[in-house]
């Protein structure tokens, strides 16, 4: 925000922070023109963290469904200490760990005890004991999520001793004296079976329970449970994915992030029920892995968009990688192509795109090594990728400086893109907060541009930089572990973040904005509901709406930043606008080299509060709103705190 003068190649839009000029003017010069806009740049993110797949994505309700955690009657399933909700970094905003068995039992506690002699998934499994009396005894999950009339499907797998009368499994909708909605299991086996589930909620709740209810003698040892709404889209939740394809990313990044350098690839393949779960490598809480590769895709196929798959190359090794994308992309015939198609899937994928690593210049990563030491396993791990995929994509784990500079001269010949992380804290001033994504993007451009001044080796190669992980991360914390509210004052940021890559379009090809859902994400869910957030309206109009062919601005309005592209195919210049000011803003508009219409087509997203968000109760606090722009006059006025998009038709 505190540059006033063009950089090279792209288009330039200056956002001043000096006095204003009595008659702002802006002038667009349509004839010269920058590296086009690469789809690329709204990509996203997704990690196994948080809420942003288990509770977001994917469509599961039960916290613990292969048991995890023991089953012992003493701790309700939250805070590892006191058994209560906890603040993340002391920010006073609580949210809920899973760090204990979510799961109660049904009776006395001493009748539920964990087998770990022949369990059904992972170390042990609940076995419930009867002693013939007329009551139940189980165990039951609370804080679910139903709403009236809406009908929810699932599983259970399990097997009863003889002497078992009875087992039903019932969903319970709170105290309002709802009748539960219950299902007999039928044919009781002394071996493990799976027992399909289908209720319909009575009412309206967030403090709804499943309950395994079991009767006579003998015990039932419980595998696993699976609870979703029966509009689920293959596992997904429904309400998501349509939020998903409204941002209409043309890439995903997964499945991290930290999470990747401790991650398996084949915990997460073979049969669902079967996948062991394991405590998240990176992160609080548990990794179900019942979203591994062929979920996620499906996924892909499901949002019609591009897998882009990071690789461990923390506690992982070449191998390891060459194996995965064998298994995604080799031949049936191939040793990993047989897995994948035993597994249910003949065809191979395909992906295009690996990141070779995650963030591995830190000490926090998992894996990390000395930096003389990780270039040689960057190419060695690339070398085994492309012996089984030659035009495999690779892009690098850089981070501007030392780490990236080593990369790019000891291992441009192993990458196409060089990845790098950007993440802003709040500043109370308005103008301050959306200047620091400008500054910071901008001087991460610029660095890349010395780079390929410096380094000789660089020579006729075009690394540019992959942007994967970028957004606000500050508090509160509301939607589970990182799940951020995000404000009108940062859907500001974003929108001149992307100005800026937009006039930087020659140095950024891909930029993956951090999470998607919940965990710093544009989206946010409920437990029966999902809502886009201030930044994802943002996401969304761009990726609709604005041009492709960057075009050269000239402006100098304090608070105000604004890049102009043709459309691909120069029928029409579209103008993005954002005003970081508490007041309107009237600007004289200039078109070097093209006529202005009288009118033009617009959107905007505008709030006179910086603090307004979006919340399931109110999902329009900040929106995309059509409207229709007068030129006759050649100005432009945009309102308070706003980001407009117009469309001139050529």
């Amino acid at each position: 925000m505190s540059h006033t003068s063009a950089f090279v190649c792209g288009a330039i839009a200056v956002l001043s922070m000096s006095a204003q000029a009595a008659a702002d003017e802006v002038s667009i010069d349509t004839a010269k023109t920058g590296e086009p806009i690469s789809p690329y740049i709204y990509g996203q993110f997704i990690e196994h963290l948080g809420r942003c797949i288990y509770g977001g994505i994917w469509a599961e309700m039960l916290e613990d469904r292969k048991f995890y955690f023991p089953i012992d009657g003493e701790k309700p399933g939250w805070d590892m200490h006191t058994g209560k909700k906890v603040s993340y970094e002391g920010e006073g905003v609580p949210y809920e760990i899973l760090v204990a068995s979510p799961w109660q039992p049904i009776g006395p506690k001493a009748a539920v005890a964990m087998d770990k002699t022949a369990p059904y998934v992972g170390e042990h499994t609940p076995v419930i004991t009867l002693d013939g009396s007329a009551g139940a005894r189980g165990i039951y999950h609370p804080r679910l999520g139903f709403v009236k009339g809406k009908e929810y499907t699932g599983h259970i797998v399990l097997k009863a001793a003889q002497g078992v009368t009875k087992v039903e499994a019932a969903i319970m909708c709170g105290d309002g004296g709802a009748a539960p909605s219950v299902v007999t299991l039928p044919a009781l086996q002394e071996a493990f079976q799976k027992y399909p589930l289908t209720f319909t909620a009575n009412a309206d709740t967030t403090d709804g329970r499943l309950e395994i209810r079991c009767y006579g003698s003998g015990s039932v040892a419980v595998g696993t449970v699976s609870l979703m709404p029966a509009d689920n889209v293959e596992g997904f939740r429904k309400d998501t994915l349509a939020l998903l394809r409204e941002l209409n990313s043309p890439i995903y990044r997964w499945p991290g992030g930290n999470f990747v350098s401790g991650y398996n690839w084949r915990d997460g393949v073979g049969e669902r029920d079967k996948r062991p779960p394991r405590k998240n490598p990176a992160w609080t809480g548990v990794e179900h892995n019942d979203v591994g590769i062929h979920e996620y895709m499906r996924f892909c196929e499901l949002v019609n968009t591009e897998p882009f798959v990071s690789l461990n190359t923390g506690l992982g090794d070449a191998a390891m990688a060459a194996a995965e994308v064998q298994y995604v992309v080799g031949a049936a015939d191939t040793p990993e192509g047989k897995l994948r198609a035993a597994d249910g899937r003949p065809e191979p994928w395909k992906a295009g795109w690996w990141a070779v690593g995650n963030e591995m210049y830190g000490d926090w990563q998992l894996g990390h090594m000395p930096l003389e030491e990780y270039v040689k396993k960057h190419n060695a791990v690339v070398d085994a990728i492309r012996q089984v995929l030659p035009e495999a994509k690779c892009v690098g784990v850089g981070s501007a400086g030392k780490w990236s500079e080593a990369m790019l001269t000891n291992c441009a010949d192993h990458m196409d893109l060089l990845s790098e992380h950007l993440y802003w804290q709040k500043k109370d001033d308005v103008l301050k907060h959306v200047e620091v994504p400008v500054d910071q993007i901008q001087k991460l451009a610029d660095t890349h541009r010395g780079y390929r001044a410096e380094l000789g080796n660089l020579a006729g190669k075009n690394i540019r930089v992959a942007l994967d992980e970028w957004n606000y991360w500050y508090g509160p914390n509301i939607y589970g572990e990182l799940g951020v509210r995000y404000f009108m004052r940062d859907a500001l940021g974003v929108a001149a973040a992307m100005h800026t890559m937009f006039r930087n379009s020659d140095i950024f090809f891909m930029a993956n904005y951090a999470q998607t859902v919940n965990v710093i994400g544009a989206i946010k869910t409920t437990q029966t509901d999902a809502f886009l957030e201030a930044t994802g309206q943002v996401l969304k109009l761009y990726r609709k709406e604005f041009g492709q062919i960057p075009l050269t601005v000239k402006n100098d309005i304090k608070g105000v930043d604004i890049a102009a592209a043709w459309t691909a195919d120069r029928k029409a210049i579209t103008l993005g606008v954002m005003n970081a000011n508490d007041k309107d803003v009237k600007f004289a508009l200039k078109l070097e080299g093209a006529p202005i219409a009288k009118s033009a087509q617009g959107w905007v997203i505008q709030n006179s509060d910086a603090e307004a968000y979006n919340d399931e109760g109110h999902k329009d606090r900040v929106a995309i709103q059509e409207t229709a722009v007068d030129l006759s006059s050649g100005t432009v006025t945009v309102k308070p705190y706003s980001i407009t998009l117009l469309r001139l038709e050529n």
